[in-house]
Formats: structure tokens, sequence, C-alpha cells
């Protein structure tokens, strides 16, 4: 593991290194500089970025506001959003998910990682070889984007018909842009932390990394991975100190507001519904639907599942069915259309209720010793490795966690957190 890891991070910082002595790289910093100390010396930066900070007397909110239980609050606030009630059957079905979660997430951390005195116990990166990782996977997302933009002959935002013409083997690599902001991010809360950047200097880098990919993304009108920025800016500034509650809050409401706004504009545009429809009915329609669907799933997978390992492999590119179009088989649906499954949705049709509850556990437990992690040793890795999982496991409370490189992020996080168990006990 050791191998492979310097050979990624020689091969990163070789390709940082050689971008960062173009002409191309030498323009955007000389401008990003310029504006970087016109922010700094204006009137608006006594307002933000600021050092103030908001102090509430909660330490759920001033601590642990994203700690791995937020998945089960925001789970249940999905469900209770939809329009029509779930079957019995599948009422126990989330119950079960839920309290498993709960046992991986809370209680099965507890075994481990607890002879740590000292952040000399932990596997400590190389800051340096970890930013020309992101750097990369920023690179290689935006060369991507640009391709995707070549291939359509346009951009999907202002003729959403081009959307459909995007294919899969050349937009996944631009989400790669996602983690490369992530892991960037969490750099800038490392040089804080060392005294080499202001709070000040570390937000105004969060929010410009953040709005180019956004913007980027916004082009390509793709709505969950702009949500992905939202929050995975949101996670690491909260755990990094550099966005305050408030902040918090009003950019939860900005996401969720993107959300809808750019939902509702696709329906009309696509005469899905009229203008004067209520914004919010397409939100909760797709709630309700995402529900019916995963009632249908239950139904069908029982106790032991349908395809037992299966449908997980459809997440592999070149599969005849990508696994959310697979969903759409399975219920009969039209073929072609992808139907995204919620988080205990490839569970139930892999291994049906058993499956839900080991995953559930598995997935809780991830979470659990990765935040175990970020609160022992507050390092900048470990911000934002745990960001990052935690933000695609919000996201996939609808969507499912199904992406080939998601799932690659996934079995990264295993990968590190196991290391560290082993490590730990090598030095206990």
């Amino acid at each position: 593991m050791s191998y492979i890891y310097s050979i990624i991070c020689k091969i990163c910082r070789t390709i940082e290194r050689e971008f960062k002595e173009s002409l191309f790289f030498t323009i955007i910093h000389t401008i990003f500089l310029f504006f970087d100390r016109q922010w700094t010396n204006s009137y608006l930066f006594k307002f933000y970025p600021s050092n103030h900070r908001i102090n509430l007397k909660s330490r759920i909110l001033n601590e642990d506001l994203f700690n791995p239980m937020i998945i089960i609050l925001l789970f249940s606030l999905f469900l209770i959003f939809g329009l029509k009630a779930a079957s019995n059957s599948l009422v126990i079905t989330i119950i079960i998910g839920l309290i498993a979660f709960t046992i991986g997430a809370l209680y099965l951390p507890k075994f481990f990682l607890n002879n740590q005195n000292n952040n000399k116990r932990i596997i400590d990166f190389n800051p340096k070889d970890i930013y020309s990782v992101g750097f990369t996977l920023f690179l290689i997302g935006l060369i991507f984007f640009f391709i995707n933009i070549g291939y359509v002959k346009g951009i999907p935002l202002f003729t959403p018909s081009l959307r459909y013409k995007l294919i899969a083997a050349l937009t996944m690599p631009v989400f790669l842009m996602i983690p490369g902001i992530g892991i960037m991010e969490s750099y800038y809360v490392c040089l804080m932390k060392k005294g080499k950047l202001t709070r000040s200097q570390v937000r105004f880098r969060f929010l410009s990394l953040s709005l180019t990919g956004i913007v980027l993304l916004l082009f390509l009108a793709y709505r969950t991975p702009i949500l992905a920025i939202l929050l995975l800016m949101i996670i690491i500034g909260y755990y990094g100190d550099s966005v305050s509650i408030g902040e918090v809050i009003v950019l939860a409401l900005i996401g969720l507001a993107g959300i809808i706004g750019i939902g509702y504009l696709r329906s009309v545009n696509e005469m899905l519904i009229t203008t004067s429809t209520n914004p919010f009915y397409t939100l909760q329609s797709r709630a309700d639907f995402t529900i019916h669907v995963l009632d249908l799933l239950n139904a069908l997978s029982g106790n032991l599942g349908l395809m037992h390992g299966g449908f997980i492999l459809k997440s592999i590119p070149g599969s005849d069915y990508g696994p959310r179009m697979m969903v759409g088989k399975l219920i009969s649906w039209r073929s072609g259309v992808t139907i995204t499954p919620t988080i205990i949705g490839p569970m139930l049709i892999d291994f049906g209720r058993i499956g839900v509850a080991v995953g559930m556990c598995l997935i809780g437990f991830i979470l659990g010793i990765g935040y175990k992690l970020l609160k022992i040793t507050g390092n900048y890795f470990y911000i934002g490795l745990y960001s990052l999982l935690l933000t695609y496991t919000i996201l996939g409370i609808e969507t499912g966690i199904l992406d080939i490189q998601v799932l690659i992020y996934f079995f990264v996080g295993v990968l590190v957190y196991l290391a560290n168990i082993v490590y730990t006990r090598k030095n206990s």
C-alpha cells in the first residue's frame, strides 16, 4: 500500500510541477493573486471573509453538528418529505437499516483507536503530497469539463437537450474535481493551523475554489455534484474552524434553493411542469417517487435479495446497464431511464433485509471510525477524508452509493482507517 501511495504522490507532484511552470498557470495564478489582494484591501473584506465567530452554547452545534448520526436525521426528513406514506413492510426495513447504522456509527468504533494519547500513533501524511493529489484531480476534472463542452458542442445549462448527449465515460472524470477541491481546502486548513495563512485568507480560498467548481458543474446542468461541493466546503470549514455555524445554515439554505431552482427550470424547459407549478413540487414529487420505487424494491427483494452482489457490479464502467438503469428494469419502468433507489436500495436488491442490516452497519462503522480519528487528531487529512465520505453518504440518502468513483473513495477510506487501526495496535 505504501509503495502504491509513493508512486501516486510522485506522479501527482510531477504533474503539479510541470503545470505550474506553464504560461497558462502563471496567468491564472496572477489573476487570482490580484483579486485576493483587491479583496483583502476592499471595504467588503470587513464583512466577509472576516475573523468574526458566532459562538453558541450548544456543544452539538459548535462541535458535533456533522457527526455520523446526521445521516439518521436527514434520512428521516427525506422520508417525511415524500407525499405518500411507505408500506408497513418498508417501514420495518428502514427501521432495521437505521438501527444497524446506529450500532455501526456509535458502538463499534468504541472498540478501536482507544490508545491514542497523542497524534504520533496516527499515520501522518505529507501535506505537500496530499495537496499534489488534490491539485491533479482538480486539473483532470477541468480538462474533461472542456472535453465535454466540445463533445456536445454547447453548454447544457443554456440548451437542456445537450445534457442527454453527455456520456458517462467523459463526465465521470469531471467529478474528480470535487475530491480535488476538498483535498486542497483541507490543505489550506493545514496551512492555517501552521500559521502560514490567516483564517480570512483560507476562507477566501474556500470561496474561490468552491465557486469555480460550482460554476463549471452548473454549466453541465448537474445538481447533485454542486451540492457535493457545497457540503464539502461546509463540513471541512466547520471542522477546520473557517466556517461559522451561522454560515453553515446560510450555505445550506442556498444549496437547497439552488437544487430546487435548477430542478424547476429544467422541468419547465422540458415541459414536465408549467410555470404556474409550485417550485417545491419538483422536490416533493422526486422524494415521493423515490420512496415508491424503494417500496417496490422492498417487495421484490424480501429477506435475501435478488442479485446477490450482481447489482453493485453494475457500477463498473462497461456494464450493459448502469445500476440506476437496472433499477428501472427491475420495476418494469421505461428502458434507458435512470432511477435513484436511496441508500438502502442497492443493499435490498443484492441481499434483501439482511443486506440492509449489514450494509448500513458497515457504512455507519466507516463514518464512525472516520469521525473518531477526526476528533482525536484534528488533522487536516482526516478532516478532508471524513468530509468527503460524509458528503457522499448524505447525497446517497436519495441517489444511493453507486458511482464507481464514490465506491473508490469509500475503498480508500476503509484502507486508511484500517491502516490506522493496525498501526495503532503495533505502537500501543
